[in-house]
Order: C-alpha cells, then structure tokens, then sequence
C-alpha cells in the first residue's frame, strides 16, 4: 500500500486520496457451478490488489498499473472498450456506474498488488470490486455491497468479454478472515464456515502455464451446460439450470444427450453435491474427508469436464502420493493456474520442495508456491 500511495503522490498529489484494499479469492470446492445457478465454497484471501485514487477535474480517467508499469488514460464523455486489457477491468466498472445514472466524474488512480496474475486467484475481479469500492467512495454513491458485486460481474461480461458467475467477484466484497462462504450462487444467499487451520496450510502450487484455450473454452463449456437444461426441460419445465438436475434423471435419458455434453452435466450435477458435503465436512472439522472431495472434483474437472492440462494433474498427482497432503485439485476456470493443496503444518517445507524438485524435473519450469490465509474482503482501509 505505501508503495501505491507514494506512486499516486508522485503522479496526481495527494489531496483527498481514497485507499482501498481488494483480496483475491480460492475456492476449497465448487468449480464451474456458479454459472449453472449451483454452489460454491470460496474464500478471500491475504494476497490483495491495492488502489490510491482521487478526483480531478479535467474529465479524465487517469489510470497507473503499478505491476504492469503503465499509464492510460481516456476522455469521462469517451468512455468505451479499450485496447488496453488491464484498463478495460476498471473502465467497465466506471460504465456500470454511468449506465445506473451516478455523475461520475474525472478519476486518478494507481493500482497494484501482489495477487499472481495467471494463477487463477481473480486478480481481475480483484481490480473490478476495488475499483467499484473507489467510485462509491468518492462520489458518495451509497451502492450497496451486492449491487457492487453485480455491477463487477456486468464489467467481466461486456468489458473483458468473460461470461464469469457471481462467485469471484462476490467473495471478494463478504470475505472473512478465517471462514470460507457457502454460496447459493441463484439467490446467493450465504452462510459462512469457520475454518480452523491451526495446523494446516492452504498452499498454492501455481504451473507458470496459460494455455491459450482457457477464455473461448469457458464459454463453451457454458453454452454445453445450457444445451443440457434445454434437453431436460421437456421432462421437467421447473428445470431453469443444472442445479436443479439430480442424477437419476440425467442418466434416465443420457441417450438424448451428445457424449461431451452429457460429460459436462454430469460432473456440475455431482460437483454441487460436493460443495454440500465439503460444507458438512468442516463443520465436522473433518479435513480428511474434505480432502477427499477435492481429490474427486479434480477428477471430474480432468474427466469430465476436461478443463484441466498435464501440468496441473502432474501437481495432483505428487500431491496424491504426498503423506502431508489431505486433498488437492486444480482451481479456477482451468487450462493453467494453480492447484490449491490443504497441507498439514510440518510436512508444508517438504511437500514444498518435493514439488519443485519433482516438477522442475518433468517440466523443466519452476513451479511457484504460495502459502496463503483467509483473509477480510474488499475495504477501504487507512494509511
């Protein structure tokens, strides 16, 4: 944060600065069903997107990337797309707020966090509920919490061109230090799950890979999704999305169904019924149990779902064969990231290292690991 603000004095001044902390997200299970109306089990966490803003007065967005080293800036009454790709997360909130009839006017903003951009930890709704937090601040909105989250995703959708769920960017503004959120993804109601990790890490395992299929591949798991609630329907006209399809039925007429989107039904249908056991398991305090879950969904994600790559099951894979492991799985949209891996305190050095030695070995690239707590959501904060 000292650094962002020290940037924001150097380029705009200091006068009336607003200063807003962000987190990214994991999620302990519950991949992929956010857009299918399912549930969730998300968490924010200690790595974070910082922002120092203020007003100005010439009608301009002025905006500094403090880890892309880069300025942008466009015309308040020019407000559209941009060919800049980091800007388009903070011009797309800006168009939200515009679009619901808020004056906003000229902002200076710098921006920059320690969130591994690529790993699957949301940076980009990270940027999209900060900056959303930023321009209720200094324009003195009053937009609720939920309606933040709701303008964010909007901004994914038209601005980055991601048809995302709510999940990532919802997460990130009702984080709370040491609880994981149950989401209802459709009426998103929640409930929080204390999570006693006294004794264990959550570590991030991030492949240093982006395969280029992720974005276009996302979207077409999701139109696969809608082309099986359209075959269901007709049996069942209460059927709006997968959430609202059990097992039974779907193989009842796994003979309508094209194999690839049968696959894809099947592994959102059985990955809800995950995220409400895994639930069950915490409050149990049953951490093996919830380890096994994960192991499975990342079964179903490499199976079924086919999102996964040979760089993340290799991670799955060591950390199968790992003693200090309780359960491990890809994370995120898929096709690169991270894997996210619930490791038992003392064993946390060596199953470290073992991943390194053993990845590096395979894929001649060095993994990197980071070793992450639950943490408070999106807030403005003193400096």
């Amino acid at each position: 944060m000292k650094a962002i603000q020290k940037k924001h004095f150097e380029l705009f001044g200091q006068k009336n600065v607003v200063f807003v902390r962000s987190p990214g997200r994991i999620n302990l299970i519950g991949e992929h069903t956010d857009y299918n109306d399912g549930f969730v089990f998300p968490a924010a966490i200690d790595k974070a997107i910082y922002f120092a803003a203020s007003k100005n007065d010439v009608g301009l967005f002025r905006f500094f990337s403090a880890d892309y080293d880069a300025y942008f800036e466009m015309g308040v009454d020019q407000l559209s797309k941009s060919d800049t790709h980091w800007a388009n997360y903070l011009l797309g909130v800006a168009d939200q707020f515009k679009g619901a009839g808020y004056k906003i006017q000229g902002v200076d903003c710098v921006f920059g966090g320690d969130i591994p951009i690529g790993a699957g930890l949301s940076s980009s709704a990270a940027i999209e509920t900060g900056f959303a937090l930023v321009l209720n601040k200094l324009f003195k909105c009053g937009v609720s919490k939920l309606e933040q989250v709701k303008m964010s995703q909007k901004a994914e959708h038209e601005y980055a061109g991601v048809m995302c769920g709510i999940m990532d960017q919802f997460v990130i503004v009702h984080g709370k230090t040491d609880s994981a959120i149950k989401l209802d993804c459709r009426s998103l109601e929640f409930e929080y799950a204390n999570i006693n990790l006294s004794e264990t890490d959550i570590v991030l395992c991030d492949t240093k890979v982006k395969h280029s299929l992720a974005s276009s591949a996302y979207n077409t798991r999701r139109k696969e999704c809608e082309t099986g609630v359209q075959i269901l329907k007709k049996y069942n006209h209460s059927i709006k999305a997968l959430r609202d399809v059990d097992l039974k039925l779907l193989q009842k007429h796994e003979g309508e169904f094209d194999k690839t989107v049968y696959k894809r039904c099947k592994y959102v249908v059985e990955e809800n019924e995950r995220v409400n056991n895994a639930f069950e398991a915490l409050h149990m305090n049953d951490l093996n149990k919830l380890g096994e879950l994960m192991f499975r969904t990342h079964e179903g994600l490499k199976n079924e779902f086919e999102v996964s790559c040979s760089e993340l099951d290799l991670l799955v894979d060591l950390a199968k064969e790992s003693d200090e492991v309780f359960g491990a799985r890809m994370m995120g949209g898929g096709f690169g990231g991270c894997t996210i891996n619930l490791v038992k305190k003392e064993g946390t050095a060596r199953f470290s290292e073992r991943i390194t030695k053993e990845y590096k070995k395979a894929t001649g690239t060095n993994p990197e690991i980071h070793i992450v707590k639950i943490a408070d959501g999106t807030a403005e904060i003193l400096v």
